[in-house]
């Protein structure tokens, strides 16, 4: 009985100095967290009345600098290192295609050639167009992008390079140099942000893949709950459906406006108008004649151009990390009128003397719809179709009985091109995007081109957030 006393007794005492012991430590700990806390808030309280005397000098500066009419960057932001340096991306792209028809011999039958390359990728391993994108603010008023498009065959050219205001009243945002037009929905972006590897027919048939405006762009976003945009564009004109004018002065202009909002918390719209009207002294394209060989003939005109466009986006509660989808439309209606010149070379001058010539007209229509499904993160699924009108054309060469018949104009025989597109996508991230795309493009008369793509993008270095 004594012994078990004892045991209980040093039981005791040995609890009793565990319970102590952790009783310093507890007390230890709490005096340094107290220290802890001392010393943030001191820091806190030192960087707060930083901050209030930095404020107080740099609202200071820029009431100095209102008076004196220089921007207060100018005397000490633009001094600090690294204020000069713009940011710079790299967008790598490539193709791996296998086709039925010859990529060299792409054309769509039924609608005047737009020039430029509009037609699938060459055949087999290819390199995309490089783009080289250089950005940054001028200063507090104005904003400067320079793209520049590397050609997978060499030689450089100009995709856009504008300087932007920043610092405009009641809405007001003015581009000036080369930019894409904001007619439709999709000419405005770029490429690699497309969700099919080619542009739509229409684009294709219409405004020779993107339409390009080396001028001024005026936007006013009025100031309601609902997004309302308006805007106009003044422009040389000279790519297609205009051209070269010969003469001073603006070449083309175009009006547009775009209307968004949301519904609920789930889906996002926008719908957008446009018109845009140009008048040129000389397109050429090159055609064949009845025997085959080969015509070059040239109209002098204007035309008009008319669109309507809309998308939907629906994501679960707003969030499309992990499923959304993307509903994307576009109808445009072509009018074109003036001269058409056929077999305008020197060599058809010198034998049989000057080249026929009468009055042409053509009112087209074209049209797609697309859309875009992401079932799981980082992988999506599209289809698009494509389908253009031949409408209405009168030919006055052909008319007139006198020379040539429609068989010497091939590319304006009456046809009316549809295509029809399936992708898949994955994007390891945001940087990087994987896509199989597959195509019957019926664009030229009486064949299926059946297209298999594979392609990549990829982009290196700072790059600013797409556009809705």
């Amino acid at each position: 009985m004594f012994k078990c006393h004892l045991i209980a007794a040093a039981t005791a005492l040995a609890l009793t100095g565990t319970a102590q012991a952790q009783d310093a430590e507890l007390a230890k700990i709490r005096e340094e967290i107290q220290q802890i806390k001392q010393t943030y808030e001191r820091r806190i309280e030192t960087l707060e009345k930083r901050l209030a005397e930095v404020s107080v000098a740099a609202g200071t500066a820029q009431q100095s600098a209102v008076k004196s009419g220089v921007p207060a960057s100018s005397k000490s932001g633009r001094s600090e290192a690294g204020a000069f340096n713009p940011a710079v991306s790299l967008i790598l792209q490539g193709t791996y295609a296998r086709t039925t028809r010859d990529p060299n011999n792409y054309t769509i039958t039924g609608f005047m050639p737009p020039g430029g390359e509009v037609g699938p990728p060459k055949r087999s391993f290819g390199l995309g167009e490089t783009e080289l994108n250089i950005s940054a603010n001028i200063d507090p008023y104005f904003r400067g992008a320079a793209i520049a498009a590397l050609a997978p065959d060499g030689g450089v050219s100009v995709e856009e390079s504008y300087i932007q205001t920043l610092a405009m009243p009641y809405g007001l945002r003015i581009k000036g140099g080369r930019f894409f037009s904001a007619i439709g929905y999709q000419n405005e972006q770029h490429r690699h942000t497309w969700d099919f590897q080619d542009a739509p027919l229409v684009y294709k048939a219409f405004m020779g893949g993107q339409l390009k405006q080396d001028g001024v762009q005026l936007k006013w976003v009025a100031p309601t709950d609902l997004f309302m945009e308006l805007g106009a564009e003044f422009s040389s004109g000279d790519q297609f459906p205009g051209g070269n004018r010969r003469k001073n002065g603006v070449g083309s202009n175009a009006l547009f406006a775009t209307v968004g909002g949301d519904i609920g918390v789930s889906v996002a719209w926008r719908a957008g108008a446009s018109y845009l009207q140009t008048a040129f002294a000389t397109r050429s394209y090159l055609d064949s004649d009845i025997l085959g060989g080969v015509v070059s003939n040239t109209f002098n005109g204007s035309a008009k151009l008319f669109g309507i466009n809309g998308v939907l986006k629906w994501a679960p509660n707003g969030n499309a990390t992990t499923s959304n989808v993307k509903l994307q439309g576009e109808y445009f209606r072509l009018k074109q009128s003036g001269l058409l010149t056929y077999d305008d070379s020197a060599q058809a001058a010198a034998q049989f003397g000057a080249p026929l010539s009468n009055l042409f007209s053509a009112a087209q229509s074209g049209w797609y719809l697309q859309g875009v499904w992401q079932f799981m993160p980082r992988w999506r699924i599209g289809y698009r179709h494509d389908a253009l009108d031949f409408g209405t054309v009168s030919n006055g060469i052909v008319n007139n009985g006198l020379g040539p018949v429609a068989a010497d104009f091939p590319l304006l025989a009456n046809y009316s091109p549809i295509r029809n597109t399936l992708m898949i996508d994955w994007s390891a991230t945001e940087f990087s995007r994987l896509r199989l795309q597959v195509a019957a493009d019926k664009s030229r008369q009486g064949a299926t081109d059946n297209q298999i793509l594979l392609q990549y993008i990829h982009s290196l270095g700072a790059h600013g957030a797409h556009q809705f």
